[in-house]
């Protein structure tokens, strides 16, 4: 019911690193999210630093962070870009936990429909 189309994900550098210098960023303990407005539909990349663990750990987060998005994104508007960056909390973390804080933080940016 709810894909996430491989048109809709950021993949080269290039992408992320203009959503990281020219986006807002927002924080809580589990994850940053950074926005970028943008024209067209939105885009999204998911990231996990090696600080987190080797890459079992790594992944795992970014599995997590793929899912909270899937599940929720039908409720954010579009033309945004979005990076979701896992942090040291979500390693051990739930999956409730982070959709919960990726809600948030979506509240904070302003970017959830009403």
């Amino acid at each position: 019911m709810y894909k996430l189309s491989k048109q809709g994900i950021l993949r080269n550098k290039n992408s992320f690193q203009s959503v990281y210098r020219s986006g807002k960023s927002y924080a809580n303990k589990t994850m940053v999210l950074y926005v970028l407005p943008n024209i067209g539909d939105r885009k999204t990349g998911f990231a996990a630093g090696k600080r987190l663990g080797n890459a079992v750990i790594r992944n795992r987060v970014k599995r997590l962070l793929r899912e909270a998005y899937r599940l929720n994104q039908h409720r954010l508007k579009p033309g945004v870009d979005l990076i979701l960056v896992g942090r040291q909390a979500m390693v051990k973390s739930r999956y409730q936990t982070v959709a919960r804080a990726f809600l948030d933080l979506c509240s904070k940016a302003r970017i959830l429909n009403e």
